[in-house]
């Protein structure tokens, strides 16, 4: 999950760090109501590979952090009514677990991607900046009457990933280096009240640090003057996702595709399928559930082009051995660093989803040859 790929025209603000970007030389840019940097003086391709190689820290404050806690003060309660609205099974996490889920509409498609953590009393949110809003009204409009909803405005969101994470963070906070994938904790960073969860949108291993939005700055120095932590922008942060197969809302989900489309059935837990324990009743059940039996027509793919051009979103692709045929078109597309090649993603029809099936894209006038590929396309290092 991430915020949309659509870039705005006018930045409505500016994150807590905006000061701190310009200072360590960031190249700013308008993204989903903010201005936020794009890359730093190393660039984007150095970025990238330190990212892999190292630690890489980016700034997310953009994005929503919003806790949800039922009328009645108990997780389960609060579990329960999310269920209304994401087809994940919330009631079955644990405290101090988190989990990936979509907000889904009532034709089945995606109106948000977000990840779900469960605190002793309430659940804890993080949305997509472009979303957070809609999905805060969203929130109130089907939940106002049983829950208390806040967004927490306040705070600021920063992540580190990277094989070096564990060792930085834990210079600070020693808990973290216990903490596996998908844990999440509240703990005291200098002092400061801390949310932390083990996870984050690179396919390294990392976690995403919340805290009080005058704390971000002199946290960040501190995390900055560790060896080998070094700020990463959104081009790297797009490519490292692209590469570890993770859809960017607004470009490979929208209310237009379902999570069956999507391929993030995993997402949808055996308790909230047919025949589960609380199967449906969240939004567009019956149109989600009918595909899980009947199937999708289209399906998210991942796509190798030859050559070292990359395919940009909006490039169609087509049967290679029927070049008039249209299969599905490109959501997603850059050059991937670390295997030194381009790598995409889109959608084609179901028929022409196996990995190894030859295509055709179009790419300023020519046609391109292009594979379908499994994802991610570089192996996670999530530690479990």
């Amino acid at each position: 999950m991430d915020d949309v790929a659509v870039l705005n025209q006018e930045p409505a603000a500016r994150t807590v760090l905006h000061g701190l970007h310009l200072e360590l030389g960031a190249r700013m840019v308008p993204f989903a109501g903010y201005e936020m940097p794009l890359q730093y003086p190393a660039g984007i391709m150095a970025e990238h590979l330190h990212v892999r190689a190292a630690c890489g820290l980016f700034d997310v404050s953009h994005m929503g952090q919003i806790r949800l806690r039922a009328a009645s003060g108990t997780l389960r309660d609060a579990a329960l009514a999310l269920e209304r609205l994401v087809p994940a099974d919330i009631a079955g996490l644990a405290p101090g677990r988190q989990r990936y889920a979509v907000f889904t509409t009532e034709t089945g498609g995606i109106s948000d991607d977000l990840m779900v953590a469960a605190e002793p009393d309430a659940l804890f949110l993080v949305v997509n900046a472009g979303c957070k809003l809609a999905d805060l009204a969203h929130l109130q409009a089907h939940l106002g009457g049983t829950c208390e909803i806040a967004l927490l405005a306040d705070r600021a969101l920063i992540a580190l990933q990277g094989p070096g994470a564990e060792a930085a963070l834990a210079s600070l906070a020693p808990e973290v280096a216990a903490m596996k994938f998908m844990d999440f904790r509240r703990l005291s960073i200098d002092g400061h009240d801390c949310t932390v969860s083990r996870s984050g949108y690179t396919g390294e291993d990392g976690y995403e640090i919340g805290m009080p939005g005058d704390a971000a700055e002199p946290i960040v120095r501190r995390l900055l003057a560790i060896q080998g932590v070094l700020p990463i922008g959104l081009g790297a942060r797009d490519s490292l996702r692209l590469e570890a197969g993770l859809c960017l809302y607004g470009s490979d989900l929208d209310t237009g595709t379902s999570p069956v489309d999507a391929a993030l059935e995993w997402s949808i837990q055996k308790s909230r399928r047919t025949g589960g324990a609380r199967a449906g009743g969240f939004v567009g059940a019956e149109i989600v559930l009918k595909q899980f039996e009947q199937g999708a027509v289209r399906r998210r793919v991942g796509l190798l082009p030859d050559g070292r051009a990359p395919l940009r979103a909006g490039a169609t692709l087509f049967l290679a051995e029927d070049p008039s045929r249209p299969v599905g078109h490109v959501t997603s597309g850059a050059f991937g660093p670390t295997l030194k090649a381009p790598v995409a993603m889109g959608y084609v029809a179901t028929g022409c989803a196996e990995p190894g099936t030859a295509l055709l894209a179009e790419l300023r006038g020519r046609m391109v040859p292009v594979t379908v590929g499994a994802m991610p396309f570089v192996p996670s290092t999530y530690k479990r």
